[in-house]
């Protein structure tokens, strides 16, 4: 039995495989490498190279692998670009997941673990996230992601009363960081820390967006998670699903309390050793001050926490990401 990884080359996805494998699971991945790098698949592991979108590769991959489950993390990730390609998007994202049910339904697979996004929530008007804070996904990205849940909802309804009632978990989170693989770095042109790295790398100056938010120190605070410990909780989900353990339908890996970029600068500049003052720059549109999550639900079944300080999230990112100069 093994269970399928989509998007198992990926920054996240190919950490998760080696979740999968550390735990004594045998991974599989489909991969198209439209974002994902073929390095990034450990040596060993089986893949399938092709797009979620086609139904017949799914299928057969899922009967050939006997698959016990399906670990979700294929995806347009992109928020900001997702408005303006939203057609992508859906296709992507949404289209994408239906076409994994479909095949789960054919072939009798019951265990699928979703790697949503905190983007559900859009901008709350809370200061703490918990699963049930309204969703109001402002882009489309964040709209298909929730739409996914919407189908794993659905679906699950829909198969209840069959000989293979799915069984399905989201898990929600905002920023993931560094590196617990130093072969496996952040590839994302769009995310804070591969952004700062590689101005750092090119002799620039990184720069801040915005100091006069209200916050302690003027910046944006987020969640920043470590992708190892993202990982770890799609294993633990994906453990509790086959043995017929109890889930909630979705779970914020959330920090609890955030990290503003201010404090992400200066640990940079502590970590690599490299002085310098981000240059600030105007606010974006529609950067909220503060959005953080709890994530006391995952603590409880998932073995939820966060492992990695804040310097340790720097530096493991910063020494993969050195390590492919």
């Amino acid at each position: 039995m093994s269970w399928i990884v989509t998007g198992g080359a990926g920054y996240i996805g190919a950490h998760v495989v080696r979740a999968l494998a550390g735990a004594g699971l045998d991974p599989v991945i489909i991969d198209d490498l439209s974002s994902g790098v073929a390095s990034f698949a450990p040596e060993g592991v089986p893949f399938v190279r092709g797009s979620i979108l086609d139904r017949d590769l799914v299928e057969s991959t899922l009967r050939e692998y006997r698959a016990e489950g399906v670990i979700h993390v294929a995806g347009y990730k992109y928020a900001g670009v997702s408005v303006q390609r939203p057609l992508h998007t859906y296709a992507q994202n949404v289209e994408g997941t239906r076409v994994i049910l479909e095949a789960m339904q054919a072939v009798g697979v019951q265990n699928i673990v979703f790697s949503s996004s905190a983007a559900v929530f859009g901008t709350p008007d809370v200061p703490l996230v918990v699963e049930d804070t309204a969703k109001r996904p402002a882009s489309p990205y964040g709209e298909s992601k929730l739409i996914g849940e919407w189908l794993l909802r659905d679906q699950a309804v829909a198969t209840a009363d069959s000989d293979a009632p799915l069984r399905h978990t989201s898990l929600r989170y905002f920023n993931v960081v560094g590196s617990a693989d130093p072969t496996v770095y952040d590839v994302s042109p769009h995310n804070l820390f591969p952004i700062v790295f590689e101005a750092l790398l090119d002799g620039r100056t990184p720069k801040i967006f915005g100091d006069d938010y209200a916050t302690e120190d003027g910046t944006n605070v987020r969640d920043y998670v470590h992708v190892g410990d993202i990982a770890a909780a799609h294993v633990a989900a994906a453990q509790r699903l086959a043995a017929g353990e109890h889930v909630e339908p979705a779970y914020n890996l959330g920090s609890g309390d955030g990290l503003s970029v201010k404090q992400i600068m200066d640990a940079v500049a502590r970590v690599t050793g490299i002085d310098f003052a981000p240059e600030i720059g105007p606010r974006r549109p529609g950067d909220p001050d503060r959005i953080v999550a709890t994530g006391e639900l995952a603590a409880r079944d998932l073995d939820w926490k966060m492992r990695y300080s804040v310097d340790e999230m720097v530096r493991t990112g910063w020494e993969a990401r050195r390590r492919a100069s």
